[in-house]
């Protein structure tokens, strides 16, 4: 790719869905899912480095998790681990790498892609990398990554494409986003044959980017005042500090995506998954037996189940489960969940972690 062309990888998400695997300390992107004991921050990175060189990938994260993504990315240079001192949402995640980017080269351009997904048929994937960027380039335009839904999912934001269902030209323009409709809305998405889940990846110039913030979101821009001569290094932490303090919690999604006339959608012909849920987590794992269980857990005792999953961080101990149908069993060190593979309401029971007799458990 060209020289002003950079990855950017967004790392400092919470993934508390799912808990007990994720922890406070230690969220979805530094587990070690289908990737042969290397974790999805590992093989964000691994996939991206196969278009950018090592020099031109930057990685977003929480302080609190700069000793994870260091020990995912030895290989990291310090100057493109860019460290936010509190979460504030994607919409000051991208201000800051968009600012550091065009402090480096006015002419970036900036692919943006989150840490924790899982994708299939690579090769297809970096085609399309490369794809939505040389359109960003060449038109001035946003241009996010579409996945065709295959089922009403309320966790992740629908994209519209203009023109309707027809319209299979690409890239297509959006015609519309909406970020995590409710069931009903999302199950009228499906039908219509016009609308693809954002898969959070998009391209774009650097500059690009700051206008359309400058347009739509500047109680964040505003914040950020002064960028050229404080993102050094000597005055970078103090800068941060002060803009992030001050900063409220807005998705670049709603801050941006929703309103901009300038967003443009490429469609996915590869594998995709965010697994936003046990069940989704279920789906993209391999080697399942002859009931359609997946198990990962190195003992098990294994009677009258059909299509669970078995997750087991003890590798030794034994896990005897009979007489479970479509079911979630997670087991670690310090807690067992059982519930559900396609419960919604799972949320509703990893929420009475937050009470003080759990606070261990976070």
């Amino acid at each position: 790719m060209d020289n002003n062309q950079y990855c950017v990888i967004m790392a400092g998400g919470h993934g508390g869905r799912f808990w007990p695997l994720t922890r406070e300390d230690r969220p979805k992107q530094f587990l070690e899912i289908g990737g042969g004991g290397r974790t999805l921050m590992r093989l964000t990175y691994e996939r991206f480095s196969k278009i950018f060189p090592p020099e031109r990938i930057i990685v977003v994260t929480l302080s609190r998790y700069e000793s994870l993504v260091k020990e995912c990315i030895p290989e990291l240079s310090e100057e493109n681990l860019l460290i936010e001192p509190y979460s504030r949402g994607t919409a000051p995640c991208i201000a800051y790498a968009t600012y550091e980017l065009l402090r480096r080269d006015p002419e970036a351009v900036m692919t943006v892609t989150p840490a924790d997904q899982i994708i299939m048929d690579e090769e297809v994937f970096c085609d399309t990398v490369r794809n939505i960027a040389g359109h960003a380039v060449s038109t001035g335009t946003l241009v996010t990554i579409g996945v065709v839904p295959d089922r009403p999912d309320t966790n992740f934001g629908y994209i519209q494409i203009a023109g309707g269902k027809k319209n299979k030209s690409v890239p297509m323009k959006v015609k519309t986003f909406t970020e995590k409709p409710d069931t009903t809305l999302a199950t009228i998405f499906c039908k219509s044959g016009e609308f693809y889940w954002n898969s959070g990846i998009f391209a774009c110039r650097a500059k690009v980017m700051e206008e359309e913030m400058n347009r739509y979101i500047p109680e964040v821009t505003s914040l950020f005042k002064g960028w050229e001569t404080a993102l050094v290094q000597s005055q970078r932490l103090e800068f941060l500090e002060k803009v992030y303090s001050s900063c409220s919690n807005l998705s670049i999604d709603y801050g941006v995506m929703e309103k901009t006339d300038r967003a443009w959608l490429y469609p996915a012909k590869f594998g995709w998954s965010d697994i936003d849920s046990w069940e989704s987590l279920y789906k993209v794992m391999p080697e399942k037996d002859e009931d359609a269980n997946f198990s990962n857990a190195g003992k098990t005792l294994m009677e009258q189940n059909h299509h669970c999953l078995i997750w087991a961080k003890n590798k030794k101990k034994v896990l005897a489960v009979m007489g479970l149908q479509n079911y979630a069993v997670i087991d670690t060190d310090d807690v067992l969940l059982i519930c559900p593979l396609d419960s919604a309401e799972i949320k509703d029971l990893t929420a009475g972690v937050a009470m003080p007799d759990f606070e261990d458990y976070r």
